[in-house]
């Protein structure tokens, strides 16, 4: 039997979207206010789920309580109340998207989970916006 857990998390951040490589014109006719030079801000909302297998000793998929810890030290420890292009290294060359704030988020996790596990990361960049990402 395999079965999903999910943990909701969130984190406040700011960001700009933009490429360095152009011009203002070009990154606001794309990203238009998005583009702000001095940032926007969102407050985050995420699901990261793990399927697998039911553990016959523990009845776990996972302990929820380790995907909580990995969750607060990749995620939150990391994004809360941080200007995504300033302050997170992922983001240095690589534009803060919804789309690739979701997969450097999958990547950081992936790592700390058994790869016999499926995951899903789900981020809400608004109520009404969300990007899904399950891996390659």
């Amino acid at each position: 039997m395999r079965v999903t857990i999910s943990r909701k998390a969130h984190f406040n951040a700011a960001h700009r979207l933009y490429r360095k490589d152009w011009t203002f014109e070009q990154n606001d006719a794309v990203f238009g206010k998005c583009n702000n030079p001095n940032f926007h801000g969102h407050n985050y909302e995420l699901i990261v789920s793990v399927t697998g297998e039911i553990d016959p000793e523990t009845g776990y998929v996972m302990d929820v309580k380790f995907l909580t810890d990995i969750i607060k030290e990749e995620v939150e420890n990391e994004f809360d109340h941080k200007n995504l292009n300033l302050d997170v290294p992922e983001f240095e060359n690589l534009n803060p998207t919804a789309e690739n704030i979701v997969v450097v988020i999958w990547n950081k996790i992936r790592k700390k989970i058994k790869p016999t596990l499926n995951l899903e990361v789900v981020l809400y960049e608004t109520p009404r916006n969300f990007v899904t990402y399950k891996g390659v």
